[in-house]
């Protein structure tokens, strides 16, 4: 973001008035730079004479307040504060969209390293790499084990039936987006529809957990200090974040990150695969996970309708731009998720 962009993000003059208020500690000028986002929310850093935080508003122009919800990402955080999973302290919200043109919290800045990419873990020995692996698992592991009713959180969503309004909402965005007919996305949406099972887990549901959202120590590299971006946090089916973790693992992380520097976990000797990964989870949550090739073929299913979306958009906005790749892009994804249902020992995943 250029300096006009970040003083239209957060206009000066009204956000220190409300600073102020809310945090009377503050003082001194005020420094304000971008850090990340853009296409989701928006993440600022603030400093004044003695203060470093973190400022996450939503991004300029018309956003879902579902999309978008700056409530639920602070009040999550500051739920999970005193528990096994590692969040930036919380300093305060302000949901009137009057002070800078949409609802904001503040939370305290959070040094750290984000494992975006191969680059970021490059210096890391093969014990670090699976060190830090297990760790990304028992953190998930720990979350899905919070007590939702101590900390508050029993009124995030709604668990009961989850899954299935999963299905059927991405099923549902399938008819609303898609560009041409493809036979294998509804063959996948009627398989998962039949492959609900009858029992499932209830917990707090990160939404996009990975390397890439979580931040990790400077000083021991394999310690978690925080995880980031809960925009899409809710209570719900547990091992949806975990058949994402594998989706992205696998050969869903190889398509998507195509274009890309690789994923972190794609270089060195360390990093193991996604087996152990299931297993590392299995051990920490003290439970089996029965039935995760119905998790791993709907993360897959999901991500090949979110490109599908992209596309209509694209479409819809730069109609002269060449859309070859994210067509195949689309189409790959689903022949792979058709790939994993085939392979499942979950028979109605199977189409049987």
């Amino acid at each position: 973001m250029t300096r006009e962009q970040v003083a239209d993000a957060v206009p000066l003059e009204p956000f220190q008035h409300w600073l102020r208020a809310a945090v009377p500690a503050s003082s001194g000028p005020l420094t304000i730079t971008h850090l990340s986002g853009g296409s989701s929310n928006l993440t600022l850093r603030v400093r004044d004479a003695e203060h470093d935080w973190v400022l996450r508003r939503p991004p300029m122009g018309a956003v879902l307040a579902t999309a978008n919800d700056m409530g639920r990402e602070f009040r999550v955080q500051r739920a999970l504060r005193h528990s096994a999973v590692p969040v930036a302290t919380t300093v305060a919200m302000c949901d009137d969209p009057t002070v800078i043109g949409a609802p904001f919290y503040l939370m305290e800045f959070v040094a750290g390293t984000v494992y975006s990419d191969a680059d970021a873990v490059a210096d890391l020995t093969p014990q670090q790499q699976l060190a830090a692996t297990d760790h990304l698992i028992d953190v998930l592991a720990a979350l899905h084990a919070v007590d939702i009713d101590r900390v508050g959180l029993a009124d995030l969503g709604r668990p009961e039936g989850f899954l299935q309004r999963q299905i059927d909402r991405w099923t549902t965005q399938w008819e609303r987006s898609k560009q041409r007919e493809l036979p294998i996305i509804d063959e996948l949406a009627g398989r998962l529809a039949r492959s609900v099972p009858t029992t499932t887990r209830s917990a707090i549901v990160h939404g996009d957990y990975s390397f890439n959202n979580t931040m990790w120590s400077a000083e021991d590299p394999t310690r978690m200090v925080a995880v980031l971006d809960w925009e899409m946090s809710t209570l719900g089916d547990p091992l949806t974040d975990l058949g994402m973790v594998a989706a992205y693992w696998t050969g869903a992380g190889e398509i998507m990150w195509r274009s890309r520097a690789p994923q972190p976990h794609r270089i060195g000797t360390g990093f193991p695969d996604v087996d152990h990964l299931i297993a590392r989870y299995e051990r920490s949550a003290g439970h089996a996970v029965p039935d995760l090739d119905v998790y791993r073929v709907l993360a897959v299913f999901k991500l090949a309708i979110i490109i599908e979306g992209a596309l209509a958009r694209i479409r819809a906005t730069r109609p002269d731009q060449d859309t070859t790749g994210t067509e195949a892009t689309v189409v790959e994804l689903a022949e792979l998720a058709l790939e994993l249902a085939d392979a499942s020992s979950v028979i109605p995943l199977r189409g049987r």
